[in-house]
């Protein structure tokens, strides 16, 4: 193994302490965790990870030359004031999502980081599910053909988060959701040729974002669609492909996320492992045309591989693996979607 990649966040609350931390910690051959930037050292609900600084000084951050890279892990609207920082500081930064509110504020930092030398990128950890990951090995394997639909879903039943709350744009289900599952689809397909829209308020003008349906759609023949919604008692497949031959369908979440709240961390038995009951279905016909559905072992899902990316990225000079283009993409989707709800 190389030289280790040393890493600093602003930011210790739940995104850092469940969404990141947990998993550099399993890394610890190659990234090292040095400062975290809060601003209680010593407060808070989170246990205090050992060997990590943490400051409430952001030029002990800024200024420590031997730091690689500064992770924002911090409210959506603090991350195109904070980025510029790092990035005027002259450090490499990765920001979690919603990267910023809009296009413009998102295309001023990718300027900036290339006129200093150093990368930006956002944290699109979604990337490593457990339902894409499989979906893509169903894909590839050709069993079902050439895809012509896939539909992401991320459901609720919670009115009392809707009722509870006012319209914001970018404190909108949109933002806090859509930013996950539009990037997977363009992991999968790539920048759509073209958007269509139907992002609602289901109680009413002045009342928050709280449903949407999205279809993006590439050349003649395929559409994927990404759909969420606060009033489904019963809540849709997480992921559906069809294709010419055949299709695939994941009832189940990845199941990372349920396993970090209930302190199950990477790297123990069973860690975002499903359940055979909880595996995927594969429908197909073969060339013969006999008909085949058969389970399929989900492919253990794991958001430490984007850090696994990361670090080829700044200690090899590999490329990104979120591309400013695709986060410049999946941005101008949901700006564009919000538009016109008040």
């Amino acid at each position: 193994m190389g030289k280790e990649m040393v890493i600093a966040y602003i930011g210790n609350g739940k995104s850092a302490n469940r969404y990141h931390i947990p998993y550099v910690l399993t890394r610890k051959d190659k990234i090292k965790v040095k400062k975290i930037f809060t601003h209680h050292p010593g407060k808070g609900p989170w246990k205090e990870v050992p060997g990590v600084e943490y400051v409430d000084d952001m030029d002990a951050v800024l200024k420590d030359e031997e730091i690689d890279v500064v992770v924002l892990s911090t409210p959506h609207d603090t991350h195109y004031a904070l980025s510029k920082q790092v990035l005027m500081a002259g450090k490499n930064c990765v920001c979690e999502k919603p990267f910023t509110q809009t296009v413009e504020q998102a295309e001023e930092l990718f300027a900036l980081a290339k006129e200093k030398g150093v990368m930006i990128q956002c944290y699109q950890n979604r990337r490593f599910d457990s339902d894409l990951l499989t979906a893509k090995q169903v894909m590839e394997s050709g069993k079902i053909g050439e895809v012509t639909e896939m539909e992401i879903s991320f459901d609720y039943y919670r009115p009392e988060v809707p009722e509870s709350q006012s319209f914001h744009p970018f404190y909108s289900f949109l933002y806090g959701h859509a930013c996950h599952t539009i990037d997977q689809v363009i992991s999968c397909f790539g920048i759509p040729d073209r958007v269509q829209a139907d992002v609602r308020q289901l109680l009413g003008p002045g009342r928050m974002n709280d449903y949407f349906d999205i279809d993006l759609f590439y050349g003649d023949r395929l559409k994927a669609s990404v759909r969420s919604s606060y009033f489904r008692v019963k809540a849709r497949p997480s992921l559906v492909v069809y294709g010419m031959k055949g299709m695939y369908i994941k009832e189940d979440k990845d199941k990372q996320e349920e396993h970090l709240k209930l302190f199950v961390m990477p790297g123990e038995p069973g860690f975002g492992e499903d359940k055979p009951s909880e595996y995927g279905t594969l429908i197909y016909r073969d060339g013969d045309g006999g008909y085949h559905e058969e389970k399929v072992p989900t492919v253990t899902g794991d958001h430490g591989r984007y850090y696994d990316a990361l670090y080829e990225t700044v200690m090899n000079g590999k490329e990104p693996l979120v591309k400013p283009e695709e986060t410049l993409a999946q941005i101008k989707i949901m700006e564009d979607g919000i538009r016109g709800l008040r």
